[in-house]
């Protein structure tokens, strides 16, 4: 895939952009793990994520944040990082001005970052957080969370332990309104080594639901 460069909020941002073949169709941006532990947006799980949505034809975006692989600038603990999110966000929508909705998907450190970006915009339809890292980063913002979405993780994450996890799917099944889908993948540690088809698969079957139940908030 070609690469793609285009302007963040504070430099270049480098990334791949797989356009549908329909005007019109949805969009769908996915963010990757943490820059300070290797995380790019060619992690497998992001990439398997981005290939889903291809699948699907949605007009496609992964990239990489501030400081990572050809992007310019700094890693600023995630606040530059959301405004990466953002920005790239309004890229994808400036280049399918047509599309029906938008969908945000995050692994780790993207999946917290992209809880943030949903909080922001209203025309998000739905999300995607793989192993949310509730016990590294305060989750307060999502109060109330504006979309139902799914959030899953593994049984054997070492990194971000199940407690951690539930504790956050609780507070947020509390809310009015939306519908959280909580999966857990047995065996699965926190970057899903030897799970990465039941991963696909869940996911898959998640947004193929959504998907046929565009109603659902």
């Amino acid at each position: 895939m070609p690469e793609l460069i285009y302007q963040g909020p504070s430099g270049r941002l480098e990334g791949r952009l797989h356009p549908a073949p329909e005007r019109g169709a949805p969009t769908a941006i996915i963010l990757h793990p943490h820059p300070q532990f290797g995380g790019t947006m060619n992690n497998p799980i992001v990439y398997q994520l981005y290939y889903m949505f291809v699948e699907r034809g949605f007009s496609v975006l992964r990239f990489n944040s501030r400081g990572v692989g050809r992007s310019q600038g700094y890693f600023d603990h995630g606040v530059g990082e959301l405004a990466d999110a953002a920005g790239s966000l309004d890229w994808l929508q400036a280049q399918n001005p047509d599309s029906r909705f938008t969908w945000i998907a995050g692994f780790s450190f993207g999946a917290w970052i992209g809880m943030q970006l949903l909080m922001r915009r209203p025309e998000v339809a739905g999300f995607m957080s793989v192993a949310p890292p509730a016990n590294l980063h305060d989750f307060s913002f999502l109060a109330p969370c504006p979309s139902s979405g799914l959030i899953i993780h593994g049984d054997e994450d070492k990194v971000v332990p199940e407690p951690a996890v539930q504790a956050l799917v609780d507070k947020l099944k509390t809310q009015k309104g939306i519908t959280i889908d909580h999966q857990t993948v047995e065996g699965a540690n926190h970057f899903f080594e030897g799970k990465l088809e039941d991963l696909d698969r869940r996911c898959s079957e998640y947004l193929d639901f959504r998907l046929a139940n565009p109603g659902m908030r």
